[in-house]
């Protein structure tokens, strides 16, 4: 593999700026120090203005493969990940069949490995009736990222609503469980309580802020009680958050917390513009709830930024409300958006490293990625925050061929992507001939 030495690039790592050079040699960061004095045979990168990132780790992708390829597949969608500065991705066991056997979770590693231009790993499904074969992945700590529970139906129908199965997984799982927390009965009684739900502005009615909370604080109840390693995606609601502190360090929580880009940039008033296509679960709610995400965000409640990536193909999203999918497509934005909003003073671009980089790494235990470190691999993107970047058809790299950000100009542009020291991004074209590497964990 080449060797490249990236010059005069400000970087980005661990809370500080410094302006200096990296080397990059056989898939990991060589040196970094104030001047690499290239030698003959290295690719050079004249990158002065230019910042440097730690590549971005996504916790929370649904890339559809196997069985739901019509919308997605993990090749498509990991060069969607790279276009955007997501090095890393962790993906959900609601594909079809259901990743619910060891067997079937390493058949998407295999495809994984085949296919996908980035990082990758996979969570291990849980249903009401396959507790013993989810606890088995205790053999394989360090080569899952960790166990998923929908303690709320979302797309897949793979809801765990056994009290029985819940508890015993609680109980005894000794990797990360993560959990999907919406109330099935408040959701129920809603739909109830709205027939003439014609509409996706019903959406945040009916899977409402209730619904979330009463699911969540179970989480929470069981995961104190036997003092589960736990983790809560996609936070939407201000009520949530009174479940999570800022009072211990990331490494130090039993208990750690997710907040999706989209419940940080979308509100209720949205529907009307978007429609079915912000339609997802969690539903994105009112204002006030967006206000308080950010507030907790900043003060270290809330621990990861994601994208719960959930593509479906635009002629699904065309369907009435009760019957388009849930699901937005994001994780080539991610970036961008939170890139926009540092240029608008919401999020430091340090906060926004810590988010998306280095709290993945830290709460899922994530061996050698995440910090710009020597000896670390070269999971790197650099950004050019005096460019900008126009969503359109032609750039959008889903299989599914929409985003609700097209025709929205980004006040900012990924220059390169690395993963494992490969350039697999540079100004605008990915390099198809690059593979990621399955994802270690340190435990």
């Amino acid at each position: 593999m080449n060797s490249i030495v990236i010059k005069n690039v400000t970087i980005i790592n661990e809370g500080i700026q410094k302006i200096g050079d990296l080397l990059i040699k056989n898939g990991r960061i060589e040196k970094i120090a104030e001047n690499i004095q290239p030698q003959a045979g290295w690719k050079v990168i004249e990158a002065e203005g230019l910042y440097l990132l730690p590549g971005v780790i996504d916790d929370q992708v649904h890339f559809r493969e196997p069985g739901l390829t019509h919308k997605a597949n993990i090749s498509s969608e990991a060069r969607a990940a790279v276009a955007g500065g997501t090095t890393s991705f962790m993906e959900m066991p609601n594909t079809n069949p259901p990743a619910l056997t060891q067997n079937l979770l390493e058949e998407k590693y295999q495809i994984a490995a085949n296919s996908s231009i980035a990082n990758y790993s996979f969570f291990m499904g849980v249903a009401n009736d396959n507790a013993d074969e989810v606890l088995r992945t205790h053999d394989k700590r360090k080569d899952i990222c960790g166990i998923k529970i929908f303690m709320g139906s979302s797309t897949g129908n793979m809801l765990v609503d056994n009290y029985v199965t819940l508890n015993k997984i609680f109980s005894e799982a000794e990797l990360l469980i993560a959990t999907h927390c919406e109330d099935e009965r408040i959701i129920k009684t809603n739909k109830e309580k709205y027939p003439e739900a014609n509409a996706a502005s019903f959406h945040p009615l009916i899977r409402d802020a209730e619904a979330c909370f009463s699911s969540s604080f179970s989480a929470v109840q069981l995961a104190k009680q036997h003092n589960t390693r736990l983790h809560i995606l996609h936070i939407s609601t201000a009520r949530e958050l009174q479940l999570f502190t800022n009072l211990f360090p990331l490494q130090d929580k039993r208990i750690t917390s997710e907040v999706c880009v989209h419940h940080l940039h979308f509100t209720a008033d949205d529907y009307t513009k978007f429609g079915n296509q912000i339609k997802c679960n969690p539903a994105i709610k009112s204002s006030e709830n967006k206000t308080a995400l950010w507030e907790a965000l900043l003060d270290d409640r809330l621990d990861i930024i994601a994208t719960d990536h959930a593509p479906h193909t635009w002629e699904e999203k065309q369907l009435s409300y009760q019957q388009a999918p849930a699901g937005v497509p994001l994780v080539q934005h991610s970036l961008l958006l939170m890139l926009e909003y540092m240029k608008q003073g919401k999020i430091s671009i340090e906060k926004l490293v810590e988010k998306m980089s280095h709290a993945p790494a830290i709460c899922f235990q994530i061996s050698e990625r995440g910090f710009i470190r020597e000896g670390y691999y070269a999971d790197l993107v650099l950004v050019d925050l005096n460019d900008k970047n126009k969503v359109g058809k032609e750039n959008i790299h889903y299989k599914c061929g929409w985003s609700p950000f097209e025709g929205h100009e980004f006040p900012a542009a990924i220059k390169y992507t690395f993963v494992n020291g490969a350039i697999a991004y540079e100004n605008g074209k990915v390099n198809d001939s690059v593979r990621g590497m399955r994802l270690r964990f340190d435990r």
